[in-house]
Order: C-alpha cells, then sequence, then structure tokens
C-alpha cells in the first residue's frame, strides 16, 4: 500500500507559491529522501501530507485516506525540526505518553535502549543538553512502532554515535516493511539510508528515483588532479586544497583536452558525481 503522497499538490504560504504542482508517494518499505535547499517547500510538503496544512489544489493522503482524520494520523510518527518539551516531565513520561496514543506500541525498554535513553528515563526533559533532547524527539516517532515514520532533519545536532543509533532504527524500520520519510542537508545521510530521493526546487520537483538514477540523470562525471596553486585556470574549475575538481558530461573528452592543452595531470582521479553534486546540478538546471 501506497504510505502517503501529495497528488498535483499546490499551497500558497503568505500570497507565495511554497509548493506547486507536486506529486509523489512514499511506499511500504521504502526509505524516502525529500531533499532541496532552504525555502524549496520540504517543510510544506511534509506539513501536508501530515494535514497541518491543507493544499489549494490537489491531494495529500496518508494509507488512501485524508490525513486529517485521526485514524489515519495514528499510523504516523513525526519528529518535526524544531520540537519543544514540558520541562518538568521526565524522558520516560514522555516515552509513555505518546506510547498511549498508538495501538501495539514499542515496548518502554526498547524505545529507550535503541536511542541511548535508558540512563535519563529518571531525568526532567529541561535538564537534558540538546542533542539528547533531539534523540528524545526522534525516539517518539518510532515509540508507537508505526508504519510511517516522518523525520524532519532527524540527526541534526546529533554525536556520531546517536547518529548511527538513528540510522540503525530507519534502516530497521524499513527492513521490517514499514515506510519513512526523512528530510536531511546530510546528503551522505541520504546516500547511506535513502531507497529513493525526490528534489524539490523551488516548490517544484525537479528529480524522483533511487540514488544511482540521480546521480545518472544529471550526466555528469568528476575528474580532479593534483595542480599548481598558481597559474591554473579552466572554465568550470573548482580547486580543492591543492587539487582541481571538474564535473563534465564526457570525461573522456575533457581530459583529452586537458592534454592538447599541455596541462600535466598528476594523481588524475575520475569517478562518478556523488549525490551532493548530482543534487546540486539538477537544482541549479532548472
Amino acid at each position: 500500500m501506497t504510505a502517503a503522497a501529495l497528488i498535483d499538490a499546490s499551497k500558497s504560504v503568505g500570497g507565495a507559491p511554497a509548493v506547486d504542482g507536486v506529486t509523489f508517494a512514499v511506499e511500504e518499505g521504502e526509505v524516502v529522501a525529500l531533499l532541496g535547499p532552504n525555502g524549496a517547500g520540504k517543510t510544506t510538503s511534509i506539513a501536508l501530507l501530515l494535514g497541518l496544512r491543507r493544499p489549494d489544489s490537489g491531494r495529500a493522503l496518508l494509507f488512501g485516506r485524508d490525513p486529517r482524520v485521526a485514524d489515519a494520523r495514528t499510523a504516523v510518527g513525526v519528529t518535526p525540526q524544531e520540537m519543544g518539551f514540558p520541562h518538568t516531565l521526565r524522558v520516560i513520561e514522555v516515552v509513555r505518553l505518546v506510547r498511549a496514543h498508538y495501538r501495539q506500541p514499542l515496548p518502554e525498554r526498547v524505545v529507550l535502549e535503541r536511542f541511548g535513553l535508558a540512563q535519563l528515563a529518571g531525568r526532567q526533559v529541561g535538564g537534558l543538553s540538546g542533542g539528547e533532547r533531539r534523540r528524545l524527539a526522534v525516539a517518539l516517532a518510532f515509540a508507537g512502532d508505526p508504519p510511517l515514520v516522518v523525520l524532519d532533519e532527524p540527526t541534526s545536532g546529533l554525536d556520531t554515535e546517536s547518529r548511527r543509533s538513528v540510522w540503525a532504527a530507519i534502516r530497521g524500520h524499513a527492513a521490517a516493511g514499514r515506510a519513512l520519510l526523512l528530510t536531511t542537508h546530510g546528503l551522505d545521510e541520504a546516500e547511506a539510508l535513502a531507497s529513493r530521493v525526490v528534489v524539490i526546487e523551488g516548490g517544484r520537483i525537479v528529480a524522483d528515483g533511487g540514488v544511482a538514477e540521480i546521480k545518472r540523470s544529471a550526466g555528469l562525471t568528476r575528474i580532479s588532479f593534483a595542480a599548481p596553486a598558481n597559474g591554473f585556470t579552466w572554465a568550470g574549475a573548482d580547486r580543492e586544497g591543492d587539487r582541481v575538481a571538474i564535473l563534465v558530461g564526457d570525461a573522456g573528452d575533457e581530459i583529452g583536452r586537458l592534454v592538447r592543452r599541455g596541462v600535466p595531470l598528476h594523481d588524475l582521479e575520475v569517478r562518478p558525481v556523488t549525490l551532493e553534486e548530482a543534487v546540486s546540478r539538477l537544482g541549479g538546471s532548472r
């Protein structure tokens, strides 16, 4: 079943279009990364999917139903970008409160241990560090063991160990046949976790496919080589320390041009573009 979908959805905020004819879906068992720069329409798209905003036109669906229907929303766990807690509640009390809204939640012990919260269970939320509060926020999205989890910048501000625990939870959720939608500015994170990537720019979808497909659609290869700090210029070249990098459509042709110009290609490296490079290219090609 399709867990969540926007179908030709448009929404204006403050008189300006925030999303414009957006269509994409999240299927069961998928991890979908929604990528784009700030202001691209990611947060508005999520708000439409969760029923927090109504589309001006088009449709938003959760498991085939209007997301404003309570039964549809109890099938979703969410970590928003910003999340506040009552400072005097203890961690275990917050976990119990959220679990109580689901029919078959994860056991308390599993929630606490999976996200490194067991030692913090008796602490008041107001006394937690920023990273500890973020771990709690992410844990709550999984606490009800919902069919769909939506995470907005889930690992922002987390240390390496906490980040790994979140990644493990995401992979385990998908392996159990559940669906997950996340936004992230860490494109290494999207590349490591996502089965599909949706790129949004200026309120419109500019790419939708697997990571390898997105890379291919950018049509680029990355050439890099050692070059003197001074005296080397080349159209489209970027300097990275003592190396020069060029993103090109045809690596063989570009290398031939460099050789004919007498450019010494010391320590030459040719590789496919990263997801970050591909997304940047796709977003800028609109």
